[in-house]
């Protein structure tokens, strides 16, 4: 823990800043369920993965391969509930289908869904299919993964989508759609905020289709962790954010907190379209609320998907 970890207030649900992804799953029965979580190869998808099972869920973990995915379920010991593992690269569209159709092939209803993979603030412009990679990866991978599955999902299925508050430094427009292939103008963390914008307005829109369903998608920022989704990032900062570590930054345990509470605790039954930090709701960007603008980014994202290699 932190030492900003000590002193945090926590909420009114008893969940705060140094809130573990074990305490906030304490007492829960997770037998029979399944979850599918993505990127769950290190960091707080792994420790997201690993209290699932605890709890007793099958895990449908993902990974760029399925190795990397089944060492890292190796790496979390003997737990209660079995894993399978799914190779799913988000940012290869025929990676992303071929996941799909393993997961349907096994039969199984889906209680929820935590989209936790994500790259971030890459140095220089990378595309995928035209598209500036971050977007691609973080935000239309998920988005064709999570479509493709919807059918999949229980009555009261889950999705859970990892933003950031990164989402804050998202361009003006809040998405620039006529620069999502990045040539117009790259900077990195700004195309990391706009993906990560892109998480919030996907949930927002997806909650807006399951209402008057037991179904619900909420978004999330973790908080400020230092794991490998920070691989990319200068030298400089890498030592910043060590030296930050003890004072402020959250452990993966703390990290992994507000993406399982979203996933399987009581009390969020219900909660819809909402965007959460530490365990508590809270307000994002204005723009990030806009109903016209999740359903434009809706729509150009379906026209994306569907000009992909089949």
């Amino acid at each position: 823990m932190s030492l900003y970890g000590w002193i945090a207030p926590r909420g009114p649900n008893g969940f705060g800043y140094a809130s573990t992804a074990e305490e906030v799953s304490r007492g829960i029965d997770l037998s029979g369920k399944t979850i599918l979580v993505t990127g769950m190869t290190s960091g707080i998808g792994w420790e997201t993965a690993r209290v699932l099972r605890l709890r007793g869920a099958h895990v449908l973990g993902t990974g760029r391969t399925r190795e990397k995915a089944e060492e890292a379920a190796r790496a979390m010991g003997a737990l209660p509930g079995p894993f399978t593992a799914i190779p799913c690269e988000l940012s290869d569209a025929r990676s992303i289908r071929e996941a799909i159709g393993r997961i349907r092939d096994l039969g199984l209803r889906l209680d929820a869904v935590v989209a936790n993979a994500g790259i971030m603030a890459l140095p220089r412009l990378e595309q995928a299919y035209g598209i500036e990679l971050q977007f691609f990866t973080n935000h239309i991978g998920h988005f064709m993964l999570i479509t493709g599955l919807l059918d999949q999902l229980t009555e009261r299925g889950r999705v859970v989508v990892v933003s950031s508050e990164a989402h804050r430094h998202a361009p003006r427009a809040g998405i620039e759609f006529d620069n999502l292939s990045g040539e117009r103008g790259y900077s990195p963390w700004r195309a990391y905020g706009q993906s990560k914008m892109a998480n919030i307005l996907f949930a927002r829109a997806l909650a807006r289709r399951f209402e008057g369903t037991g179904r619900t998608a909420n978004a999330l920022h973790p908080g400020v962790i230092r794991t490998n989704l920070g691989r990319h990032m200068p030298k400089v900062m890498d030592w910043l954010m060590a030296l930050a570590t003890p004072i402020a930054l959250k452990s993966i345990e703390e990290g992994a907190a507000t993406q399982t509470y979203l996933a399987v605790h009581p009390e969020v039954e219900g909660r819809n379209g909402e965007y959460y930090s530490h365990c508590q709701p809270i307000r994002p960007r204005a723009d990030a609320l806009d109903p016209a603008l999740a359903e434009r980014l809706w729509e150009e994202s379906e026209r994306i998907v569907e000009r992909l290699p089949k």
